[in-house]
């Protein structure tokens, strides 16, 4: 069996896409048969402001093309707050404008974004009211909070930890994720979406706070790799990827 090609087009600053989606995909390899390699093309963005990420949107046609070039079987765009800063329901346009890229390069490959995976994925599980964490400055956050709203989905409390700098979110430790979390109101939400952002890690904190809280937990790179899979028409279930991936979904 030839190994599934994974694309990412991915922030050039972003360092935590290409750690955690391949983390997730090996642990479902060893539960199933199939086998991933991953390719990632990149984008400029350091700062995360609403300017340089409109700029860096604009860049991710290269990206689909470059990466069909490279015959990946899927591809997802890794940055959430990319889409999001662009109005509502741009996930929908993005897709579709990148997806149509591939096909004009004889090489179609389904694009999902971490955006519309993540509002999918909370769907998927039958949440309505969630709390968000999220690492960027508070006005970009609002925009985050009001793109997810407007997919039908109400965020009841939310918490923005105002990072700038794209490499300092990298460097944000998971295993503080825990006590922020502990800091919101989660009795009256349905699920905790942990990481609004595929650049921040959380991977090593999503079983801890499904514990804590008692609740379903997702995160942004969680949501892609589900959303992934099920573009590629493979089965969910992914040791220690939460309730979205226990293969329920």
């Amino acid at each position: 069996m030839n190994p599934i090609r994974i694309g990412q087009i991915v922030p050039s600053s972003n360092v935590t896409m290409e750690t955690e989606i391949p983390a997730l995909l090996r642990a479902r390899e060893t539960i199933a048969p199939e086998r991933f390699t991953f390719h990632s093309s990149r984008m400029r963005m350091k700062n995360v402001t609403k300017e340089e990420l409109a700029a860096m949107d604009a860049d991710s046609d290269r990206c689909a093309l470059e990466l069909s070039d490279a015959r990946v079987d899927v591809m997802g765009y890794a940055c959430l707050v990319a889409i999001m800063s662009m109005g509502h329901g741009y996930h929908y346009t993005s897709s579709a404008r990148l997806h149509q890229a591939t096909i004009d390069n004889d090489a179609p490959a389904p694009v999902v974004t971490s955006a519309g995976a993540l509002v999918e994925g909370i769907k998927a599980i039958g949440a309505r009211k969630v709390a968000v964490v999220a690492p960027y400055m508070i006005p970009l956050t609002e925009m985050v909070v009001d793109y997810i709203r407007n997919e039908g989905i109400e965020v009841v409390t939310w918490r923005a930890l105002e990072i700038p700098d794209n490499l300092a979110v990298a460097a944000h430790d998971p295993l503080n994720l825990p006590g922020i979390v502990a800091g919101m109101d989660t009795d009256d939400v349905d699920a905790v979406v942990l990481s609004a952002c595929v650049q921040m890690p959380s991977l090593a904190a999503v079983s801890m706070v499904e514990a804590q809280v008692g609740k379903p937990v997702l995160t942004a790179a969680i949501a892609t790799t589900w959303s992934m899979l099920k573009a590629l028409d493979l089965d969910t279930r992914v040791p220690g990827g939460g309730t979205l991936l226990s293969g329920a979904y």
